[in-house]
């Protein structure tokens, strides 16, 4: 590693002895980056400097900012975290809040400052607060008036954090950069120095701390955005994944600054508010998770999409049939792509003509994958096995026993099973534990979904397996019907029916559980461990 800008170098000392890291490859000219880097100046300094500062770089309701009052209000701000504040470079800072302009300039600020950027999902109470704040080492929170109360509630309670400072109308982080300059500079930081520590969103039910340093926030712009979007100024982005969900770092933040591009924010969450954005400031491309694009189906009727050129999905598999039904209403061919917290962004996937539907595609340049067995070693093409990939960015988990799981041999093992095929697309199967063993067959949970979605009564549906004494597990489909449709026997028996026409009958759910809603993350992933649980 490089010598550190940092005076406080606490997190640098929590990544894991170097013998169990991954293999970091700089195989591409665009992940070729200099010894000292800051990605805060690097994105928003530069986007002035190549003739962007009158560009929009922000579209929201409560205001929006071109690039040049955006790069002015964050230079402000990390006056403030110096000058008042008392950050010293390498302190870790809780961000909380909902999307917003405001979240924007404060992630800014603290990496322009030397800080380190903890955001937290706009919904997190006090407990998961705590959690993050006494891993993380946190001192100081800059959060969102609205959201305030668990943060000062945690603040409270026996943790590291003892500064919470508010923005918003009349609060003291408006009143502290007011009258502070509008150039500031920057601190030297390492280009592997850690820019932000990304919590994982909980999908197994542990979160876990991952590090990403700052060529890392550059790495996903110049890897996946750059050779998969195309971006351009005059795109403008929009979606749903908070800023905490390196998915919507990536698109909302990252993307837009490294190629002059704009993001437009909904003023609250759900479908409606993002369909009412797109049509509002004429969006370009939108970034949410398969569950948001069969949401907005159902919308499109009432809001005028038009704008849209293209579509990011990611943070669970994209099935086929969702795929073909967005293609079909909009003729767009969406992007889908398979990505980590632990790798900060997506690392496979395809665009345009090389998109073959169900697939989730090839390596992005940067990258290189492989399906391995037991063993480690390579399977043969078309043979189901885990997930392995390196390339720029890894796994780096905080003080956590976990990472020589997640890394072996020097490879990220994502917890993905896959097939690779003679073409080299790489095929999902299911997670790990989302394989249902059943009288000595091997069913692919994402499978049974992916038929099942073909269903006219079918909305959403999740499938796992329950416990059996005869069989081991059978397959159980938990499903949300679409208005309408009533979950009766007859419906029972005819979606059971349908399904055994669709793939092999052997894989049909015994069991079907009718629900109002699926349990969820709030970056839209099905939490397929809590029906685990419950059927157990």
């Amino acid at each position: 590693m490089q010598p550190s800008g940092y005076v406080d170098t606490s997190a640098r000392e929590a990544l894991p002895e170097e013998s169990d890291w991954p293999d970091l490859i700089f195989t591409t000219p665009d992940v070729q980056y200099p010894d000292r880097l800051n990605a805060a100046a690097e994105l928003l300094d530069r986007a002035v400097a190549k003739g962007h500062g009158d560009r929009i770089a922000i579209h929201s309701a409560e205001k929006s900012l071109t690039y040049a009052q955006l790069l002015a209000a964050a230079n402000r701000m990390a006056h403030a975290l110096v000058d008042d504040l008392g950050l010293q470079p390498g302190n870790r800072v809780l961000l909380h809040g909902p999307n917003s302009a405001d979240m924007v300039i404060a992630w800014y600020a603290i990496l322009k400052a030397g800080g380190i950027v903890v955001a937290t999902m706009p919904l997190l109470r006090e407990a998961e607060l705590t959690k993050v704040v006494t891993k993380a080492g946190i001192r100081l929170a800059l959060c969102d008036a609205r959201l305030a109360e668990p943060v000062h509630a945690t603040a409270k309670a026996d943790t590291p954090l003892t500064d919470v400072v508010e923005w918003g109308e009349g609060k003291m982080l408006g009143a502290l950069t007011a009258r502070k300059p509008a150039t500031f500079e920057n601190c030297d930081t390492a280009a592997d120095d850690i820019a932000l520590i990304a919590f994982t969103s909980g999908t197994t039910g542990q979160p876990k701390a991952c590090a990403h340093f700052h060529r890392n926030v550059l790495a996903m712009a110049d890897t996946f955005a750059k050779h998969l979007l195309h971006p351009k100024p005059g795109d403008i982005y929009a979606g749903t994944p908070p800023f905490a969900f390196t998915f919507g770092l990536g698109a909302f933040v990252v993307f837009p600054a490294r190629f002059g591009a704009a993001v437009a924010l909904p003023s609250k969450p759900g479908f409606d508010a993002l369909c009412e954005t797109i049509e509002r400031f004429r969006v370009t491309h939108t970034f949410t998770a398969p569950t948001g694009y069969r949401a907005m189906l159902g919308l499109k009727d009432r809001f005028d999409l038009s704008s849209l050129k293209g579509g990011v999905s990611a943070g669970e598999h994209l099935p086929a049939a969702t795929w073909q039904a967005w293609k079909v209403a909009t003729g767009i061919s969406l992007i889908d792509g398979i990505g980590a917290t632990e790798m900060i962004h997506i690392f496979i996937s395809a665009s345009g003509s090389q998109i073959r539907p169900g697939a989730t595609g090839k390596p992005v340049p940067g990258y290189e994958a492989k399906v391995i067995g037991d063993d480690g070693g390579p399977v043969p093409d078309g043979e189901i096995g885990r997930l392995a990939v390196r390339g720029p960015t890894g796994c780096l988990y905080l003080d956590d026993d976990r990472q020589k799981s997640y890394v072996q041999d020097g490879w990220n093992i994502t917890g993905d099973l896959y097939r690779r095929d003679g073409d080299g697309y790489f095929w999902y199967v299911a997670r790990n534990d989302d394989l249902i063993v059943s009288s000595g067959y091997n069913i692919a949970g994402p499978e049974v979904e992916q038929a099942l979605l073909m269903h006219d009564a079918v909305m959403e549906c999740a499938v796992v397996g329950t416990p059996c004494a005869e069989r081991g597990s059978v397959v159980t489909a938990h499903i949300v019907l679409k208005e309408g449709h009533r979950g009766d026997d007859a419906l029972t028996a005819d979606i059971q029916a349908f399904v055994k026409r669709t793939i092999a009958p052997f894989k049909y759910p015994r069991r079907i559980v009718f629900t109002e809603a699926l349990p969820k993350t709030q970056t839209g992933k099905i939490q397929r461990f809590r029906l685990r649980e419950g059927e157990a």
